[in-house]
């Protein structure tokens, strides 16, 4: 741990990288830091440089700042924060309609980046329990918000969502996970029946994990990111599925 950052800090900021680097590595979100972020991933270590690579990520920083100031928590950074948005927690609760809505227009640019009537489509979901998860921006906000302002496809929210798994097989660099994928069925979003799928793990003999057989991990942009706790499952799961049921609200 680096001694000049607090716990939480060190944690959130650790956390944050594991899922922050491959869509890095992808050039879809923030600087061109990829292969800092990935030994920082590696070594499992944080400081104030890792700080400054994770701030330019224009659709991350106005999420964990708002979930931040709506639970009265000063470093956008704290680990209960970061779990927030990627994985989900009761801090997400805590965010006003008022400034949710303030965060679309203020902290995103939606307003101006959006056709005016996706824009009140959007804005139209937040009294109905929308919250600042990275699930909701992935599937409700049409526009990827990143450095490549494209239209999602169904495989690229597959991918761009965080989805867990449950670990079946342990390879050189690949895990084989359980997992359910993002469908339409009926014209609406939904997650299928669990499929056998591989998930890359190491890159140059290193990863951020050491997953065994039952594990269950996360995974974003097909990098394993984590390996997570029960209750970790259960709020991913929650908040993917709130989400989801958001965005096939018409």
């Amino acid at each position: 741990m680096n001694p000049q950052l607090p716990n939480n800090q060190f944690k959130g900021l650790t956390l944050c990288t594991r899922y922050a680097f491959m869509p890095n590595k992808l050039q879809y979100c923030g600087g061109d830091k990829n292969k800092e972020l990935f030994e920082y991933g590696v070594r499992n270590t944080a400081d104030p440089f890792l700080t400054d690579f994770l701030k330019e990520f224009q659709t991350l920083m106005p999420y964990l700042q708002l979930i931040a100031e709506s639970n009265k928590i000063k470093d956008p950074f704290d680990y209960r924060v970061v779990e927030a948005y990627w994985l989900g927690n009761e801090l997400l609760e805590g965010v006003t309609m008022k400034k949710f809505y303030s965060h679309f227009i203020d902290g995103l640019n939606l307003k101006k980046k959006l056709k005016p009537k996706d824009f009140e489509k959007l804005i139209g979901k937040i009294p109905h329990n929308a919250l600042p998860h990275h699930s909701f921006h992935v599937f409700n906000v049409w526009l990827r918000t990143g450095n490549l302002p494209i239209i999602h496809t169904l495989a690229t929210m597959d991918n761009c969502r965080i989805s867990w798994g449950k670990v079946l097989d342990v390879d050189k660099n690949d895990l084989e996970v359980l997992s359910s994928p993002l469908i339409i069925n009926g014209n609406k979003l939904a997650l299928g029946k669990a499929i056998r799928k591989k998930i890359i793990y190491k890159f140059y003999n290193k990863s951020f994990i050491e997953p065994k057989v039952n594990d269950w991990i996360s995974f974003h942009w097909g990098w394993a990111c984590d390996i997570l706790s029960s209750a970790q499952v259960k709020n991913l799961i929650k908040y993917t599925w709130q989400s989801i049921e958001l965005a096939n609200r018409q």
